[in-house]
């Protein structure tokens, strides 16, 4: 009898010994095994170097709360708190959670607040919650607050593009939690900041003189602007990391595009804005105003790198709309919206990690973009016009009278117009086999490098619309009749972040979850028949575990007898 029950307590004693050993291993050896199919656990290297670097305790404050929140929000919620304890798993400190309700501060201090959320781009949102008593209003806040001793930075996590379902927002929203968490704890973390140029001296950013640049990027980059005629040398641009030209409206000189070309031969960043026609809205009279072709010599340069902006006009019935004084209340000016199809909203985007998941960017007189041949460069279209969209030619009278009239789908044939294109990969100078400007002679240039240039159809892209009154600018991307507001702002922010380090935190952007409904179809026939096995089938299993368990019980004890 004895030998047998100390037979019987060995299993027991090495799975307790084999407990005892994992557990104390646990406290040095640390490993995450990802089997969902997107791994959706795992996190991308560059984000895995952040946490592994983290030199300070960081906590996250998530904001999406409350008592009935609808299913999507829950699974929002609980994807929030997943992604903290995953970076948490991976940090060499620890990254702590908890749940805050905006709601819950004190009247007070609540508007202020709140107000303090909407500089980190957290704005409330209203939901509709089914409730015993009817549907009642929620309002939320879809965001996370990121801190520690010192300094704090949040984020809004609920994005998505226009016309998306509110399925897709939240599964692409999911998929950006990843991005937005790295790069709020990037920003608390790394008070270095890159340096950006915009180039002026040929009327470039002449409608708000850089303000909505300053305001998308001052918070994490240097913005300096330089005049083109004294940059003297390759070292005066080389130490940007990128280069903006926004709506030039006069030719650059040969010495001019060689610092430029150089810039880019060596590694260089550059953001050309440019449109192809030239309106002129100061001098829109009785009879309108003529756009004519605008010529400048940035054509020869972005040819050779394999991009052509034609000369012509884009209209799309995707249409915003235009301030136009429609006589006096008292002593005061009032400005009416007219329907104007020269500025539309782009909502079609590639899935680059600079666009996927941005939601409508506004466009004013834009025009197409074609490529050409360019060995060794790379062309992806990043934005799209709409399925109804069309081009003039130059040049054309832009006459307010004559868009008075309803547009009809008919004359809009065309669609998937590119509005940008980003090019990468191996460029070939332009001042390759030619003579170089004469105070260059004796410098040595580079005929083919690697680099990358974003050119934009559209000279106003990043640059922000005036107030009503014309008293001040407006952030970049806010409508000035206060109807909708765009994803230029962070369209400019995903570009900066992309071309300063394409496989850092941005690319994280580019990570999939797929949606799997359940098909409806099926759940209606076979309804019953799970839930019968859901029921039934665990109780069947425990009785027949317990009766083998007895029935080896009993034959056990008869042996031993």
């Amino acid at each position: 009898m004895k030998r047998s029950f100390l037979h019987r307590l060995i299993p027991f004693g090495i799975l307790l010994l084999g407990v005892g050993i994992l557990l104390m291993s646990s406290e040095w050896i640390r490993f995450r095994i990802d089997l969902t199919e997107e791994k959706r656990f795992s996190l991308h290297p560059s984000t895995q170097k952040l946490l592994e670097e983290l030199d300070r305790p960081l906590h996250v404050d998530i904001l999406l709360t409350g008592d009935q929140l609808p299913g999507g929000m829950r699974r929002l919620q609980k994807s929030i708190e997943e992604t903290v304890r995953t970076f948490n798993a991976y940090a060499a400190q620890p990254i702590t959670v908890s749940y805050f309700d905006p709601l819950q501060v004190s009247d007070s201090l609540q508007s202020e607040f709140i107000y303090s959320l909407s500089s980190y781009g957290i704005h409330p949102t209203n939901l509709f919650v089914d409730k015993e008593t009817g549907q009642e209003s929620q309002l939320i806040f879809p965001g996370i607050l990121v801190s520690d001793d010192t300094y704090e930075t949040g984020a809004l996590i609920l994005k998505g593009e226009r016309g998306m379902t509110p399925d897709q927002i939240l599964n692409t929203s999911i998929e950006n939690l990843e991005f937005e968490l790295a790069t709020a704890i990037q920003k608390l973390l790394s008070p270095e900041k890159n340096a950006i140029a915009m180039i002026i001296g040929h009327g470039e950013l002449s409608e708000d003189d850089g303000f909505g640049m300053v305001e998308a990027l001052g918070d994490r980059y240097e913005l300096f602007k330089v005049p083109m005629e004294q940059a003297k040398k390759l070292e005066d641009l080389s130490s940007f990391a990128a280069i903006f030209i926004l709506g030039p409206d006069s030719s650059y000189s040969d010495r001019e595009l060689y610092l430029l070309d150089q810039y880019v031969m060596g590694g260089g960043n550059l953001v050309v804005a440019l449109e192809g026609a030239r309106v002129d809205m100061t001098q829109m009279g009785v009879e309108g105003a003529l756009a004519l072709p605008n010529e400048n010599e940035l054509d020869r340069l972005l040819f050779r790198y394999g991009i052509r902006i034609n000369k012509n006009l884009m209209q799309d019935l995707n249409y915003g709309l235009i301030a136009v004084m429609g006589g006096n209340f008292g002593n005061q000016e009032q400005a009416m919206p007219l329907v104007w199809p020269y500025h539309f909203h782009a909502g079609r985007m590639y899935p680059h990690p600079m666009t996927k998941g941005v939601d409508q960017i506004s466009f004013r007189f834009a025009s197409s973009l074609d490529t050409v041949k360019a060995d060794g460069v790379k062309k992806i279209p990043l934005l799209f016009s709409s399925d109804y969209s069309r081009l003039l030619s130059l040049p054309y009278l832009v006459n307010l009278g004559t868009e008075q009239q309803a547009p009809l789908a008919s004359d809009f044939p065309l669609k998937n117009l590119p509005l940008a294109y980003l090019l990468e990969g191996k460029f070939t100078s332009l001042f390759k086999n030619r003579f170089v400007p004469e105070e260059f002679a004796t410098v040595a240039s580079k005929s083919e490098g690697q680099g990358k240039v974003v050119v934009f159809g559209d000279a106003s892209v990043f640059q922000s619309q005036p107030s009503l009154d014309n008293k001040e600018f407006l952030p970049l991307g806010e409508d000035p009749f206060g109807v909708d507001n765009f994803a230029n702002k962070q369209l400019l922010q995903n570009l900066v972040q992309y071309l300063s380090d394409p496989e850092g935190i941005i690319a994280t952007r580019t990570k999939v979850l797929q949606i799997r409904p359940l098909d409806k179809v099926k759940v209606a026939e076979q309804k019953n028949f799970w839930q019968l096995i859901h029921l039934l089938l665990p109780v069947v299993l425990l009785c027949g575990i317990g009766g083998l368990w007895y029935a080896g019980r009993k034959r056990s004890y008869a042996r031993t007898s």
